[in-house]
């Protein structure tokens, strides 16, 4: 968890360490990133990263929740199952990460560093367990879809049309159970 001390700093100061660990997360994986080159480009003491930050994966959680506060929004649909619902979130949720800063990191963030962060699958785990198949299988598919679009762009449009019909094939398998 980031440190008092951190979020302390004068704002221009915490801005510019906040930029560095940007740049950094976004041009390397979590497994790449080096405290060298976020120390070097926000001009602090390697020393003073440590003040802030236990380690590089409390640097990038810490920019992460950032991120995923202005781009994400709520996917907790109503109690009933609701395609278009899920269509609409996936794909505001792609539109908004392409069109901010943090594109670039979140792209790294699906592909590769999800899995690095060290209990990030058991939680994702954990979440899902506790929703109904629906809403299981529609937030599983998601994820799926939003990686897809990341490593594939060209191919966005067939992805999401694919994604929609997934959708609409879950929610009349759960009305037959009706």
């Amino acid at each position: 968890m980031v440190k008092s001390t951190f979020l302390n700093l004068p704002d221009e100061k915490r801005e510019r360490i906040t930029e560095a660990l940007l740049h950094e997360f976004s041009n390397h994986a979590l497994t790449d990133a080096q405290v060298a080159r976020i120390v070097k480009e926000a001009n602090i003491a390697r020393g003073a990263f440590y003040k802030y930050f236990d380690d590089l994966t409390d640097a990038y959680t810490y920019l992460y929740e950032i991120a995923i506060q202005t781009i994400h929004m709520n996917m907790n649909p109503s109690n009933k199952f609701d395609p278009d619902f899920f269509y609409e979130r996936v794909c505001k949720f792609i539109d908004k990460t392409q069109h901010s800063k943090y594109e670039p990191m979140m792209k790294l963030h699906m592909l590769q560093n999800e899995a690095a962060i060290p209990g990030s699958i058991k939680t994702n785990s954990q979440q899902l367990l506790h929703m109904s198949p629906e809403m299981w299988s529609a937030m599983v598919l998601s994820h799926e879809v939003i990686n897809s679009v990341f490593a594939d762009p060209e191919n966005k449009e067939k992805n999401l049309a694919r994604y929609k019909e997934s959708l609409y094939l879950i929610d009349r398998g759960s009305k037959k159970k009706e």
